[in-house]
């Protein structure tokens, strides 16, 4: 099969995956949890939200490692505010992106994406897009896997990016 032309593939390693789950549907959950991170300097990187049957959220957060324990320790002070039933945490996962130009004009990306990542047995923990970009939280173990596997299925001009530890 050809080859779909990217723009490149980024990596970020070092991060932590946070989990929000089974919260009530409120209007200002997400404004609550944002906030109080984001007074706290902690950036989120990626945010996934969801709803279950039940309609209650599902929060998926990427941070940096290093801004794990005071996370949680934000987390644990709003849990009850946001009537969280769980807030659950992955300590070393890595977030790979494949980025355009175009993307939307590409629709054969995203699945290609992970049916490379699954063809040497790698699970995604969380998935977010853009009109630009697909990402992929996996665990960060299987970074080196899943960058190369992209880089031999994509038609990339440049090496993968790295992200800055600290950004």
């Amino acid at each position: 099969m050809e080859k779909i032309k990217i723009g490149g593939i980024m990596q970020s390693d070092s991060r932590a995956l946070i989990k929000i789950m089974s919260v009530p549907d409120h209007v200002s959950v997400a404004g609550t949890v944002l906030e109080a991170l984001g007074e706290k300097g902690i950036n989120i990187e990626l945010l996934v939200e969801s709803f279950d049957l039940d309609d209650c959220g599902n929060f998926s957060l990427i941070i940096d490692h290093k801004d794990l324990d005071r996370a949680l320790g934000v987390l644990d002070e709003i849990k009850s505010t946001i009537d969280a039933k769980v807030v659950s945490y992955t300590p070393d996962v890595a977030v790979i992106t494949v980025f355009g130009p175009h993307l939307r004009e590409k629709p054969r990306t995203h699945g290609m994406m992970f049916s490379c990542i699954a063809s040497v047995g790698i699970s995604s923990l969380a998935i977010s897009t853009s009109i630009s970009s697909v990402s992929c939280v996996v665990e960060g173990q299987h970074l080196d896997g899943a960058v190369q596997a992209l880089t031999e299925a994509f038609d990339a001009p440049f090496q993968v990016k790295e992200r800055p530890k600290d950004y």
